[in-house]
C-alpha cells in the first residue's frame, strides 16, 4: 500500500513539474507598439465640420508643420479650429483678397506653440503667442478671458468662444471656435488692401492743366479762318483802288 502511494505522489510531482514547464514555455504575449504620430487633419476630419480648415492646413503646409512640430517638441502645441460654418459667415472675398503669404499667416495666428489645457486658458497670461508674426518680425498674440468656466479669445478684432475640445491630451490640443481668429494686425481699421490697378487706358492720361494748355477748341479755330478772310478781303479793297 506504501508503494502504492509513493508512486502516486511522484506521479502528481512529475505532473506538476511538466504542466509548469509548458506554462513557462508559452511565448509571452507582445508588447504593444508606440502609439501612432499625432496628425492634425486626422483629428479634424474625424470631427466632421472642418473641411475648409483642413483646405486651408493643406495648401499652406501648415499642418505638415505642425504634424512634424507636435510630435518632436517637449512644449507641445494648441490649435484653435474655426467650423466651416465659421469661414461662411466671413464677409465675400475675405480669403481671396489674401496673398499667398497673408493665407499662411492667418492659419498659423491660429497655433499655439505651446499646450494649453482650458483650465490653463482660465488663467494664462495675455497675450498668448501664436506662431503668427508680422514683417518686422512681432509675433501676434490672442487674448482670453473667462466668464465663469467659459473661456472666450480675442483677436482685438473679432471676439468669440472656446468650445469643446476635439482633442486635449498632450501633446496636441485642438478647440473648436465658432469665427475665424482674425488677427487685427491684418485686418484691423488702418489696415485696408490695397485695391488692384484698374485696367490701363489706351490713350495717355491727360491733367486738367493739359487739357487747358491743349489744341484749341473748334471756336478758336474758325475765329482764325474769319480773321484771315478779312485781311484777304481788305487787300483785294487796297488793290482796286491803286488801280483806279
Amino acid at each position: 500500500m506504501a508503494t502504492i502511494h509513493l508512486t502516486l505522489a511522484r506521479l502528481l510531482i512529475l505532473a506538476a513539474v511538466f504542466l509548469s514547464t509548458e506554462i513557462t514555455a508559452q511565448p509571452a504575449a507582445p508588447a504593444p507598439g508606440p502609439a501612432a504620430p499625432t496628425n492634425i487633419t486626422a483629428i479634424l476630419e474625424k470631427g466632421g465640420q472642418f473641411a475648409t480648415f483642413i483646405h486651408l492646413l493643406n495648401t499652406t503646409r501648415v499642418g505638415d508643420q505642425i504634424n512634424i512640430q507636435v510630435n518632436s517638441s517637449s512644449e507641445g502645441m494648441t490649435v484653435f479650429a474655426p467650423t466651416d460654418n465659421a469661414f461662411q459667415n466671413l464677409k465675400p472675398g475675405t480669403l481671396n483678397k489674401l496673398s499667398y503669404d497673408d493665407q499662411v499667416k492667418l492659419i498659423l495666428y491660429h497655433v499655439s506653440p505651446k499646450f494649453y489645457t482650458l483650465d490653463d486658458l482660465l488663467s494664462v497670461s495675455n497675450p498668448v503667442r501664436t506662431q503668427a508674426s508680422g514683417r518686422d518680425g512681432a509675433v501676434y498674440g490672442l487674448n482670453f478671458t473667462s466668464q465663469g468656466n467659459q473661456v472666450n479669445v480675442s483677436t482685438g478684432f473679432v471676439e468669440t468662444r472656446v468650445s469643446n475640445a476635439l482633442r486635449k491630451e498632450r501633446p496636441l490640443a485642438v478647440y473648436v471656435v465658432d469665427m475665424v481668429l482674425l488677427p487685427e494686425e491684418m485686418f484691423g481699421e488702418n489696415k485696408v488692401s490695397p485695391a488692384a490697378p484698374g485696367p490701363k487706358s489706351n490713350s495717355p492720361d491727360v491733367s486738367d492743366d493739359q487739357e487747358k494748355a491743349g489744341a484749341p477748341s473748334d471756336k478758336s479755330g474758325s475765329g482764325e479762318m474769319k480773321a484771315g478772310l478779312g485781311l484777304a478781303l481788305g487787300l483785294v479793297f487796297l488793290c482796286l483802288k491803286l488801280v483806279v
